[in-house]
């Protein structure tokens, strides 16, 4: 092996791609040749020293050959990438340009001694909050412009990549041509996938629950004792809370015995077949588009009482107005591709709520205090109404869609049950005290809004009917992302991404303001009947996502496995027919007083 030719590192490297497939375990030696590097990271700077006829000499050869499945193996096990969060698999390597990918992440890795920093699953709570309504019901929802990510990925590894192999420059000492260091390459990419090697602590899944129960519903409730009577309310309330509490176990109980089947609508596909998950998925629609729709009626009539207090008594705005205004703002919101780019959104809704939260118990006290319970006009059980407040209570007690997800996250699953359970009794609290403490302060004369009953003349009042109408501006394009997603799957299921493709784009850009003009129509059609808006969407949307699925997949999930005795058959069946009856009585119920 005396006889040596020089040859050109670029030419070497175009002329053989693969060649960077040689894995760290075997590299050049001094047996097999010399590698002579000035320190210079340019190419055509570099000579290498190699033996006369390498590629075919044997030992290099069967070292290359075996490199490649060897680098495969490596890879799909539990090696030091997929131990830094990166795996890579046996689809990515034999992408192009996978081979190459895997030996400079690995060599950059091992000849660094360490890993470079990922951030947690868990990174902020609100982070959390929005991730959980990308993956809703337990749905992967996130952009399928996850094709996107990929090729983003592929593009931040192409100059990482083409960088000279063979340098005797540290790599973590020397930046790309770029100006990004090796370890900003997979950090970037980690960053934009997250990491789920971190999972959730129990407080902060408590957390998350409360969040996905306590919101805009809590200001309905008022008027729903009203409708319902004080005594016929709160044990509805208890009722509704414990029978809640039972089917959210059933669905969580029913994933844990479905090993590897995580999603809401896959639960119902895989036991029931493809129509189960198409009637589970459009409820969620519907269950979201109508929780929107509420919202921006909400938001209308707030903003419309808080115009006309602030600016002419006797001026008269239409809430037509306000309902097209919110429209103008949805629109361009919808078209948000990455939904953690609402964190900021979600952050500020979240602190808005709770000052607005602590206000609405501190008016009604101290009103009741001075002016004593309006007793005269408090009833315990209104008969003419009462359906009323079953279908408001299911719509504040509607937060399924995030629990799969919630309890996924956690890094101690064993503890959901536990940690639902506190929260359901906090949640109940709120809502009975909040219910009756308004009641109990206006009586009858309680408004859909409650807000609207506290003094219109007090900066403090048009403060917290402000802040809540920024929190619920920002919270109602989060609450109709699952729709829109659904929804958007269904229709350019075959289209692919639009990153590249500007036409797929602003066609699904055109779909999205379809639906948030659809959804601001619902509005305006329930504007003038809030309250039995609100009740048709809890009876009609929500309950078969709470009282009618999950015992109905928990029955056939127990079939299959054998997993059931007879008093649970018996409970999943009176369940579901439960559900059924109170669903048809509810809506039909809510749709005749709408109408009369």
């Amino acid at each position: 092996m005396s006889e040596n030719k020089t040859v050109d590192k670029s030419q070497l490297l175009i002329n053989n791609p693969n060649s960077s497939s040689r894995t760290p375990n075997a590299p050049l030696n001094n047996d097999y040749g010399t590698i002579n590097d000035t320190g210079n990271p340019l190419l055509n700077d570099q000579m290498v020293s190699l033996p006369k006829n390498d590629i075919t000499h044997t030992p290099v050869s069967r070292q290359r050959s075996m490199s490649f499945s060897q680098v495969s193996v490596q890879s799909s096990s539990n090696n030091v990438l997929e131990d830094a969060g990166l795996p890579m698999s046996h689809r990515d390597i034999t992408a192009p340009g996978g081979f190459r990918r895997s030996f400079i992440m690995r060599k950059h890795i091992l000849e660094n001694k360490k890993i470079p920093y990922l951030p947690n699953f868990m990174l902020t709570n609100f982070n959390d909050f929005l991730y959980l309504y990308g993956h809703y019901a337990g749905e992967d929802l996130s952009e399928s412009d996850e094709d996107e990510e990929a090729i983003e990925d592929e593009e931040d590894y192409q100059d990482f990549a083409r960088r000279p192999l063979l340098n005797n420059v540290s790599p973590s000492n020397n930046p790309l041509a770029t100006g990004v260091s090796p370890t900003e390459i997979p950090h970037r990419i980690a960053k934009r996938k997250g990491d789920n090697n971190k999972k959730a602590s129990t407080f902060k899944a408590i957390l998350l629950l409360l969040k996905s129960f306590v919101g805009t519903g809590i200001l309905f409730l008022p008027k729903g004792f009203s409708n319902g009577g004080y005594t016929f309310s709160t044990i509805s309330l208890l009722v509704c809370s414990l029978l809640s509490y039972y089917c959210f176990i059933l669905l969580i109980s029913t994933k844990d015995q479905m090993k590897g089947i995580n999603g809401y609508g896959d639960l119902g596909n895989h036991l029931y077949g493809k129509n189960m998950k198409l009637a589970i998925l459009l409820s969620i629609v519907l269950s979201q588009i109508g929780f929107s729709a509420a919202y921006t009626v909400f938001v209308a009539t707030n903003l419309k009482t808080l115009c006309q207090n602030l600016f002419s008594n006797n001026q008269h705005f239409s809430i037509v107005l306000f309902i097209i205004f919110q429209t103008l703002l949805f629109i361009p919101l919808s078209f948000t591709r990455n939904i953690t780019k609402l964190t900021a959104t979600a952050l500020v809704a979240d602190l808005f709520i709770f000052i607005g939260v602590i206000y609405i118990y501190y008016y009604p006290i101290t009103y009741i205090i001075k002016n004593g319970i309006a007793t005269e006009t408090i009833v315990p059980f209104n008969n003419k109404n009462w359906s009323l407040f079953i279908g408001t209570a299911i719509f504040t007690f509607e937060g399924i869609g995030l629990l799969i997800p919630i309890q996924e996250s956690m890094a101690k699953p064993h503890q959901f049950f536990i940690s639902l359970t506190l929260v359901m009794v906090i949640v109940t609290v709120i809502f009975i005290s909040v219910g009756l403490l308004c009641y109990c302060a206006f009586g009858s004369s309680v408004e859909t809004v409650v807000l609207l009953n506290f003094p219109q003349d007090s900066p403090y009042t048009l403060t917290v009917q402000l802040l809540y109408c920024l929190a619920i501006l920002l919270s109602t394009p989060l609450q109709l992302f699952p729709a829109i997603r659904i929804l958007e799957n269904w229709v350019f299921k075959k289209k692919g991404s639009g990153k590249y493709n500007p036409k797929i784009k602003w066609a699904k850009n055109y779909f999205r303001s379809l639906i948030v003009i659809g959804t601001t129509c619902i509005a305006w059609s329930g504007a003038n009947d809030l309250d039995k808006f609100v009740s048709l969407v809890g009876s009609f949307a929500c309950i078969p996502l709470i009282y009618i699925y999950p015992p109905l997949l928990h029955y056939k999930a127990c079939k299959i496995n054998g997993s059931a005795n007879l008093v649970q058959n018996y409970l999943d069946i009176i369940l579901i027919l439960f559900g059924v009856i109170l669903m048809s009585y509810t809506s039909f119920q809510t749709i005749q007083l709408w109408l009369s």
